[in-house]
């Protein structure tokens, strides 16, 4: 099981990813809107994740995902995705289904994330 240092890492870089998605810039307060965090608690994560190489922030305070950061984002992103799918179509109400994708995107293997995936599509092609 990952840290939850490194969980939370990886949730905040997803949500990076989703903002910018979604609206084309991501700012420290949106971040904090998104996850309904403090402002000065998401300072202190972009401080981290700028030291650790996976975001940068111009001079006015928008934030970008370096390539390390958008590795990290989109594989985390993609398993949520595909869980909450997959969890929703076996009957799971969407709200749940968001919530336990969240737990489950983080702590699995990348060869039982394959595994899984794999025998998800094989199962209903539109999950993939």
């Amino acid at each position: 099981m990952k840290d939850r240092i490194f969980e939370s890492k990886e949730n905040y870089l997803e949500t990076i990813l989703v903002l910018f998605n979604r609206n084309g810039e991501v700012r420290s307060v949106d971040i904090a809107s998104e996850m309904e965090f403090s402002k000065p608690s998401v300072s202190v994560a972009m401080k981290n994740l700028r030291a650790d190489g996976c975001i940068n922030v111009d001079e006015n305070g928008y934030i970008t995902l370096t390539d390390k950061g958008k590795e990290i984002a989109e594989r985390v992103y993609e398993r949520h995705l595909l869980f909450t799918d997959w969890l929703i179509s076996l009957g799971v109400p969407a709200d749940i289904a968001a919530e336990d994708a969240c737990r489950i995107e983080h702590d699995l293997s990348a060869e039982s994330f394959s595994a899984i995936k794999n025998f998800i599509v094989k199962h209903d092609p539109d999950l993939g």
